[in-house]
């Protein structure tokens, strides 16, 4: 995961040279939506935008272009909000769209002023590509372009109720997610490099929703061999000082 100059946001200008000209040059009825984790005091997080002066949350997402694969989109998405490339990005279901009203979509181009023709397929029945993304939280900045007040992290659990049929999509990430918990690649992304067994399991109790026994856990993580245990001890405490622990193998953007 490195980070890259500011990509370009989204400004009034690209937003109706789109509708312009620029909407032939995408496909059709596509669209990409992006649940995007990161983990921070213990706590599991989501990156969500809101729209500009109306009381609509949503993940964040983006029109493909016709000349490039679904992962390149994805990863231009993603950059334009957390600023980062090389992230851990898996695409984990296809939504259909059938019963997703694009209603609030033209209201929200009328409320902002943007001429957009009544037939345009932005306005009409979208199939929604499904990626996640494991990041680094503390290295995200996220940015919010022309098209939002606002973009920042919210706790899973805890979060503004979300438009069209992102409800529906977040929670087949997290289950895509918690598939992939026997794979060190996913924990190693959403940790530091060095971390403590307590970190390694309230990783695991976020992402699964409920508590798990601690002697069990320890023994189940040592026993699949994915992490060793370190000579350093993470000091400064009011108890006793906990062994540190690091992943076996590789960080971010290994094959799951």
């Amino acid at each position: 995961m490195t980070r890259r100059p500011a990509p370009h946001l989204l400004s009034r200008k690209d937003l109706e040279r789109f509708f312009a000209r620029d909407i032939d040059r995408h496909i059709p009825h596509l669209i990409l939506d992006c649940a995007v984790f990161g983990f921070h005091n213990s706590d599991l997080k989501v990156l969500l935008i809101k729209w500009k002066g109306m009381n609509i949350w949503s993940m964040p997402g983006g029109y493909v272009r016709k000349t490039e694969p679904l992962d390149a989109a994805a990863n231009r998405i993603l950059q334009v909000h957390t600023g980062l490339r090389n992230v851990h990005l898996r695409q984990f279901h296809t939504f259909s769209g059938l019963n997703t009203s694009q209603r609030p979509v033209k209201q929200f181009y009328a409320k902002l002023g943007i001429r957009v023709p009544a037939d345009a397929w932005p306005l009409k029945r979208l199939v929604a590509v499904g990626y996640y993304a494991l990041v680094d939280f503390l290295r995200v900045r996220p940015s919010a372009d022309y098209m939002a007040d606002t973009c920042a992290w919210y706790g899973v659990d805890d979060r503004p109720r979300l438009a069209f049929d992102h409800e529906e999509i977040l929670q087949s990430a997290r289950e895509a997610l918690r598939a992939t918990l026997d794979v060190p690649s996913a924990g190693a992304t959403l940790l530091p490099s060095r971390f403590t067994m307590p970190e390694l399991q309230r990783l695991h109790e976020a992402i699964l929703g409920r508590q798990l026994d601690r002697r069990n856990f320890q023994k189940k993580m040592l026993d699949r061999g994915d992490i060793e245990r370190l000579a350093e001890r993470r000091r400064g405490g009011a108890h006793r000082a906990p062994f540190l622990y690091r992943f076996r193998s590789g960080r971010a953007g290994d094959p799951l």
